[in-house]
C-alpha cells in the first residue's frame, strides 16, 4: 500500500512539472491577456504549497517509525496550510481586480493591497498562537497576565497603532489611489503603495519617499489625478498701448471664438456626451465638482500694465494627461499669435527709454 501510495506521489509532481512547463508556453502565446496571464502565475504558486504539503504528509506516512517526535510534522503542515491559505486568497483578490479591470471598472487596488497585508498579519498571530497552544502554553493565562505589560507594549507601539488606523482612514475616505499624483506641504509624486503605516510615494526625479500614514493622514493633500475632464490654460496676453479700441475689441473675440472652436478646448457642447449618463444617476451634487470638470472658458482685457494692455486668456484643455495638455497648450499659444499677427495689435515687452540734450553750455552760469 505505502509503495503504490508514493509512486502516486511520484507521478503527481511528474505530471505537475510537466504540465506547468506546457502551460507556460500556452500562457505565453496568449501573454497579451491579463487573465490568463493571471491564472497560471496564481495557480503555479497555489500549487507549490499544494504539492509540498502532500510530499511531507506522504514522507511521515512512509517513515512514521523513524520519527517519532510529531513536533516537526505540525510545524510544517501550518506553515504550508498557512502559505496555501495566503496564496489562495491573493489569487481570489487577483482576480477580482482583473475582471474590474477587464470591464474597465473603478479599481481599489489599494484596497486589496490592505486586505493582504492584514491577512499576513493575521497568518502570522494565528501561526504564533498555534505554535504556543501545540507546544503546551496556557494562552488564556498570558493575554489574562498581560496588564501592564500591555499597556506598555501599547504605549510603545502608540504611532505604530496611529498609523495602521490612519491607513485605513485613507483607504475609507478614498484620499487618493495607487497611481495618483499627489502633492503635499512637503512631498510631490506618484503613490505607489499604500502601506499598513506607510505610504510610498515615488517623486518626479525618481526617488522614494516613504511617509507615515498618520502624516498623509492629519494634514492636505492635493490630488491631481481626480479631475475627469479639464486642465488649466491660462496666460496674459501683453499688446503695446493702443487707442484702437475697435481692433483690440476683434482681435479679444477673434481669441474666444479660436478657443471655442478648438477641438481639444472644454466647451459645453463637447463633453455633454461624457456626463449625460453621471448626471442621470447622480442628482444630489455638483457632477463638476465630485468628478472634477472644469469648461470656463474667459478672453478678456484684464488690466493696464505699465507697458502693456493685458488680455487674460483662461481655458481648460479636455485632456488631463501633462504631455497632452502640452501639445494643447502650444497649439492655442501658436494660433493665438497667428491672430495678433494677422492684426494692427503689435505684442509688448519691456523697454527702456533714455534721453541726451545736445544742448551746450547747460550747467554754465
Amino acid at each position: 500500500m505505502k509503495l503504490y501510495i508514493a509512486i502516486g506521489v511520484v507521478v503527481l509532481n511528474l505530471l505537475y512539472l510537466f504540465f506547468t512547463k506546457n502551460l507556460k508556453y500556452f500562457f505565453f502565446k496568449k501573454r497579451k491577456n491579463i487573465f490568463l496571464r493571471l491564472l497560471y502565475s496564481r495557480v503555479y504558486k497555489i500549487g507549490i504549497p499544494f504539492l509540498l504539503l502532500i510530499d511531507v504528509n506522504t514522507f511521515f506516512y512512509l517513515f512514521d517509525d523513524r520519527f517519532p517526535n510529531s513536533n516537526v510534522k505540525f510545524f510544517l503542515n501550518l506553515f504550508l496550510i498557512s502559505w496555501l491559505f495566503y496564496e489562495v486568497l491573493k489569487y481570489i483578490i487577483y482576480t477580482a481586480i482583473t475582471i474590474k479591470v477587464s470591464k474597465k471598472e473603478n479599481v481599489r487596488r489599494e484596497l486589496f493591497s490592505l486586505v493582504i497585508n492584514l491577512t499576513k498579519v493575521l497568518i502570522v498571530i494565528v501561526i504564533f498562537v498555534a505554535v504556543l497552544s501545540h507546544l503546551g502554553v496556557n494562552i488564556t493565562a498570558i493575554i489574562t497576565s498581560l496588564g501592564i505589560g500591555g499597556v506598555i507594549i501599547g504605549l510603545a507601539a502608540k504611532e505604530t497603532i496611529g498609523n495602521f488606523f490612519d491607513s485605513i482612514r485613507l483607504v475609507s475616505e478614498d484620499a487618493f489611489h495607487v497611481g495618483d499624483w499627489i502633492e503635499t506641504k512637503d512631498f510631490e509624486g506618484f503613490v505607489t503603495e499604500i502601506g499598513l503605516t506607510a505610504t510610498q510615494i515615488r517623486t518626479f526625479d525618481n526617488g522614494l519617499i516613504v511617509i507615515p500614514n498618520s502624516k498623509l493622514a492629519n494634514e492636505w493633500v492635493k490630488n491631481w489625478s481626480r479631475r475627469m475632464i479639464g486642465r488649466r490654460i491660462k496666460f496674459w496676453l501683453k499688446i503695446k498701448y493702443t487707442t484702437d479700441t475697435d481692433e483690440l475689441r476683434r482681435v479679444v473675440n477673434e481669441i474666444r471664438v479660436m478657443l471655442q472652436k478648438h477641438p481639444f478646448i472644454v466647451t459645453d457642447d463637447k463633453i455633454k456626451s461624457r456626463l449625460r449618463k453621471k448626471m442621470q444617476k447622480n442628482a444630489l451634487f455638483s457632477i463638476e465638482d465630485k468628478y472634477g470638470v472644469r469648461k470656463t472658458l474667459l478672453v478678456y482685457v484684464d488690466k493696464f500694465d505699465e507697458y502693456s494692455i493685458d488680455i487674460l486668456i483662461y481655458a481648460f484643455s479636455i485632456t488631463v494627461d501633462w504631455e497632452e495638455w502640452l501639445r494643447v497648450k502650444q497649439d492655442v499659444m501658436l494660433k493665438v499669435l497667428d491672430i495678433i499677427k494677422n492684426s494692427k495689435l503689435e505684442l509688448a515687452y519691456p523697454t527702456n527709454v533714455i534721453f541726451y540734450d545736445e544742448r551746450k553750455n547747460l550747467w554754465k552760469n
